[in-house]
């Protein structure tokens, strides 16, 4: 992986992710007072207060709920052949870390109901100081309880590594801007992440005579949050197919479709992380309430990566079961690929 050059001031992400893995809550102080202009010492828990929307979140949740639950992958059981039983067998992560980005209660939602739904022991929860407060209040109603106060690449950093006050974690999951994407793919040298979740792009794809309000209000949206977000336009015309090659080309987080001939490209379009079709499939609906999950492939990601679902908040086990005329039966093969490899204790094992 090639070092990291997204800077923040005069230091780099690198910077702050190699003095936090280093110093721990020391460093977090320090850079948090730095960036986010804190007080305090050693991390602090969130505190909810204010208003937030109950119903909206709780229905936005259950949305959430309902469309994870039903992706939960199956254990499979086989005799492959005489003797030789395989199993794939699924279980929950022990330990998640979400990253919630200034303010977004949504993304909490998008992150912390999969891990819910999968059966994940503990979540932990990072959010930027400014707007820590709604985030905590989200995370009360969905039953989520570690909040922490702490934003950016420290962050990321203290998830990944761990300080003394906020133990590492299995697993990192959560958009943020470009500081944030660059820390994750840093750590996940050494920790899984979800995915390279960084600044927002839409592909609205439309036909001539599409009324132009409802492109600008997709393009809108999505610069919305904020000027590192990307939005194109792609025109159908006689030949669908250029329009969809462009598609593929940008392999972007979010694709709409708006029209007939680009309503009819839906179901060929592989290189996006979701795909909106029709005037009423607006990209927000998926941000906030349809259920899909929000946190999508950015930067060209989407040529190899789909978006969060539940199987990313667990891990499958394989189990193997060889019989002793199983084993018989799978000697030659053994011997014979042990012996190409120079593997003489391979072969060994195959006579028992």
């Amino acid at each position: 992986m090639s070092r990291s050059v997204v800077t923040t001031e005069r230091f780099s992400v690198e910077d702050i992710v190699a003095d936090v893995r280093t110093r721990g809550d020391a460093a977090l102080a320090e850079w948090s007072a730095r960036l986010d202009a804190t007080t305090w010492s050693s991390p602090v828990r969130a505190q909810a207060y204010g208003d937030v929307p109950t119903a909206a979140i709780l229905e936005a949740a259950h949305s959430v709920r309902t469309w994870h639950a039903a992706q939960r992958p199956a254990d499979v059981i086989l005799e492959v052949s005489a003797g030789v039983t395989l199993e794939r067998r699924w279980s929950p992560l022990r330990s998640v870390g979400l990253y919630v980005p200034r303010g977004l209660v949504s993304s909490l939602i998008m992150t912390g109901v999969p891990a819910q739904v999968a059966g994940v022991e503990r979540i932990v929860v990072c959010t930027p100081p400014a707007g820590a407060a709604a985030v905590a209040a989200t995370a009360a109603l969905l039953g989520i309880d570690e909040v922490w106060a702490l934003g950016g690449a420290q962050a990321i950093a203290a998830m990944a590594y761990g300080t003394e006050s906020i133990p590492a974690v299995d697993k990192i999951f959560g958009p943020g801007g470009g500081a944030v994407n660059a820390a994750k793919l840093l750590v996940s040298r050494d920790v899984a992440i979800d995915l390279p979740a960084g600044p927002s792009e839409v592909v609205v794809v439309a036909d001539e005579g599409v009324e132009q309000r409802l492109i600008d209000q997709e393009l809108a949206a999505q610069m919305e949050h904020g000027p590192d977000s990307r939005a194109y336009v792609v025109r159908v015309g006689e030949d669908v197919d250029v329009a969809l090659a462009q598609v593929e080309a940008y392999a972007a987080e979010h694709v709409a479709l708006l029209g007939e001939r680009a309503e009819s490209l839906a179901g060929r379009i592989r290189n996006a992380g979701a795909v909106f079709v029709g005037p009423y499939s607006p990209v927000p609906a998926g941000d906030y309430a349809t259920g899909g999950n929000h946190v999508l492939p950015t930067g060209g990601w989407a040529r190899s990566t789909g978006g969060l679902g539940l199987e990313d908040y667990m891990k499958s086990v394989t189990v193997q079961r060889v019989t002793k005329e199983g084993l018989e039966r799978l000697a030659p093969t053994i011997e014979a690929l042990a012996e190409v490899e120079g593997m003489p204790m391979h072969k060994a094992t195959a006579r028992r």
